[in-house]
């Protein structure tokens, strides 16, 4: 296994843009201001030949245990203590300070193999504070700009010299690619690859409770959590298992409508948030059960079905509501009536502070899943569809009858049918959805995402009259 090194320091010297530089990837959020990172974020990193695990940690800073800075802390402490290894960050610029100073004690009582990295250390200034850092007795500091691609070679010989002779870089696994499904006309199927962590994505409006969800499925504090709105501000991923199933967790930043965000690190936190919830399977989408269904609430499920995701919405803080079955089925009432585009969409009550219920959220996961990949065999459809158009025929436009042949499935994930026919651009919507949500009753699709896709045979005397 690859050795785990934690990033440590205080705020602004640069942790988030080495561990970017590090995966190859600008996974952590970055910015001039300090303080943008506030949990823990680990990726698969490399220099040279040597691979290993790196852990972006948040700025060490001395406050209360009590307070959003000391729960930071904590986080990074335990970061520590679950580490092979440290990289020490200090500003070269800044010059070694009493914060740098207090925490250096905190990285030699670990007992844990600790390189000093001297960062920002490009031009003469750069230069002076790296000599400054020998002060900290953490050994000869390794001169880099994380932000500029320098002195890399440097840590790569440091990493060799101080690191444990197992630190070596394994082969590569190559992954065969997953062979495309192939079924009969009489057999319906599934994509679900149960070989692969299935990627999860908890999105909602700031203090809904994300990360205090994804802590109680983890069984542990893994998620920096607090009263404050907006704690979380990179989409961290995590992994675990359910029942023998992988999980790959993606917590994120709470969305706000567009016109309340104002500053460039919200911008950039919800950009990430999006790029989460685009890169999951499936998505649940946290609401608070005190106050749903809030306009921002039906904006997040809107985007989620548009990019074709898999759906559950959770009801969290649902410990606080006294009438419980009354008020799921009013709440399952009005998400039907608001929620037209995912009806049947599973709804979970549950309460991530006690783990109420979250088991009950993970099975209906696990089904959304399945929903999102099922295939339906091309005999069926046609059955349907056939005695579908008997019933309710297709208006006519213009006097002119639209002609729907068949209809096929060539993809899952989300479910994507396909009509063939003439004039078939000139169905209402009011159809298109009319035939959606046949498709959703007759083969248990509820909730997912469902697109309806057109193949028009060609008119040959409109080529006529083009010549």
């Amino acid at each position: 296994m690859p050795l785990t090194i934690a990033i440590i320091g205080r705020p602004n010297v640069g942790k988030s843009t080495l561990f970017n530089r590090l995966v190859g990837k600008k996974l952590a959020l970055v910015d001039d201001a300090p303080g943008v990172t506030r949990d823990r974020r680990s990726g698969d990193a490399s220099l040279g030949d040597l691979d290993f695990t790196i852990v972006d940690t948040a700025g060490l800073e001395e406050s209360g245990d009590d307070t959003l800075t000391g729960r930071m802390r904590r986080q990074t402490e335990i970061a520590v203590a679950e580490a092979d290894a440290i990289f020490f960050l200090v500003d070269a610029r800044a010059g070694v300070t009493p914060t740098d100073r207090h925490f250096a004690q905190l990285v030699r009582r670990a007992g844990k193999p600790v390189i000093l990295i001297a960062n920002k250390a490009e031009g003469a200034k750069g230069e002076a504070g790296a000599m400054e850092a020998h002060e900290l007795g953490l050994g000869d500091p390794v001169r880099l700009s994380a932000e500029h691609d320098e002195g890399f070679s440097d840590l790569y010989q440091t990493m060799l010299e101080r690191l444990p002779a197992e630190f070596t870089r394994p082969a590569a696994e190559v992954e065969a690619e997953r062979a495309p499904l192939v079924l009969g006309d009489d057999e319906d199927g599934s994509e679900v690859d149960e070989t692969k962590p299935l990627r999860i994505a908890v999105a909602g409006r700031p203090n809904a409770g994300k990360s205090t969800l994804l802590n109680r499925i983890l069984g542990e504090d893994r998620l920096l959590t607090g009263p404050e709105p907006g704690v979380t501000r990179d989409s961290i991923s995590v992994e675990t298992e359910w029942r023998g199933r992988k999980l790959k967790l993606f917590d994120t930043a709470g969305l706000r409508r567009r016109a309340r965000v104002e500053s460039k690190l919200e911008k950039l936190a919800a950009a990430d948030a999006l790029r989460a919830v685009r890169f999951a399977e499936v998505v649940i989408v946290l609401l608070d059960a005190t106050i749903p269904f809030e306009k921002q609430d039906l904006t997040i499920v809107g985007l989620v079905e548009r990019e074709g995701r898999a759906l559950v919405i959770g009801l969290n803080k649902w410990d606080l509501i006294e009438d419980r079955a009354a008020k799921l089925k009013e709440l399952r009432e009005e998400a039907d009536r608001l929620l037209p585009h995912v009806r049947g969409v599973p709804i979970v009550p549950l309460a991530g502070l006690t783990g109420e219920g979250v088991d009950k959220l993970l099975a209906a996961v696990m089904k959304a899943n399945e929903v999102w990949n099922k295939r339906i065999a091309t005999s069926k459809l046609n059955r349907w569809l056939g005695d579908t158009i008997d019933r309710t025929p297709p208006p006519a436009v213009s006097g002119r009858r639209i002609k729907i042949r068949y209809m096929t499935q060539p993809n899952a994930r989300p479910p994507t049918f396909l009509l063939f026919g003439n004039q078939l651009d000139e169905l209402p919507g009011s159809y298109l959805r009319f035939l959606s949500n046949g498709l959703r009753q007759t083969f248990d699709l509820p909730g997912t995402p469902i697109r309806i896709q057109f193949r028009m045979s060609q008119n040959p005397f409109d080529k006529r009259r083009k010549k």
